[in-house]
């Protein structure tokens, strides 16, 4: 019987643990009942008593537990009416607070996108990281310094195109995003496109490329050629980050750089 009050002491910690991460809030134990002592007899030993409490009443934040659980909805390419907008700075206000997923509870700045509006490439890379999520700004760390460097070789200026994620807010640890994390965001992503109407997208990372062109396949399968994105170009690559771990991508990389650099002076 001593087990069982154990483990079901044990069983409440790690409810107690996972939803106070969840909602920010503490909750307390349900007080602990003594051990009871029990009167040793040869001839009668009386029963022991009952341990069995009822589990405490916890009520999570609105939405807390049923997002973990909750089956994504497939990603679609027809943002709501609120994102039926023209301009990114009107997109930038309508984003302002978003808890569309619980990556909001983590960030410090939504990572919108920078660059020129009217730009005919737009860079689309996965998720921000640490350096991102502090400046407010995508692709200012490592990774985006080497993706200046990779325009700089093709004789495009940073300032000239725009660039955006995937996803607005850093994933915890620069895990990689989520489905419904990509989800939240995808009406936003949509809408940037357009309002900016590039000629050609650039797709940097496994997730930007699959998210706009619904395909399972790798980025090594998809890279090196241009698809159709309701009247886009789009040529998907490596993203920058990946080439830093990986330096022999960077041959492939830059074969796709060139091939994007004829096609804008095409």
């Amino acid at each position: 019987m001593l087990d069982i009050h154990h483990e079901y002491i044990q069983l409440l910690r790690l409810i107690k643990k996972y939803i106070e991460q969840e909602t920010g809030e503490r909750l307390p134990l349900p007080k602990r009942v003594a051990a009871p002592m029990i009167a040793h007899s040869i001839k009668k030993t009386p029963p022991l008593p009952s341990y069995r409490q009822p589990l405490p009443e916890i009520t999570p934040a609105k939405d807390a537990i049923p997002q973990m659980v909750k089956q994504p909805a497939a990603v679609t390419d027809n943002p709501p009416k609120d994102f039926d907008i023209d301009t990114i700075e009107k997109i930038e206000e309508s984003i302002q607070g978003c808890t569309k997923c619980h990556l909001a509870q983590y960030r410090n700045n939504i990572v919108l996108g920078t660059g020129n509006p009217d730009a005919q490439l737009m860079i689309i890379g996965e998720a921000p990281g640490e350096k991102e999520d502090m400046q407010g700004e995508p692709f200012v760390g490592d990774a985006g310094q080497l993706l200046t460097k990779m325009l700089a070789a093709i004789h495009i200026k940073r300032e000239d195109v725009y660039i955006t994620n995937v996803v607005k807010c850093r994933p915890q640890g620069n895990r990689n995003p989520n489905h419904d994390e990509i989800e939240a965001c995808n009406s936003c992503l949509i809408a940037q496109i357009r309002v900016v109407k590039p000629k050609i997208i650039l797709c940097m990372g496994n997730f930007a490329a699959k998210t706009l062109l619904k395909k399972t396949e790798g980025i090594s399968t998809l890279r090196g050629k241009f698809f159709d994105y309701h009247g886009i170009k789009l040529l998907p690559t490596y993203h920058p980050a990946a080439l830093l771990y990986h330096p022999a991508w960077k041959r492939d990389a830059w074969v796709d750089m060139q091939l994007l650099q004829k096609e804008l002076e095409g």
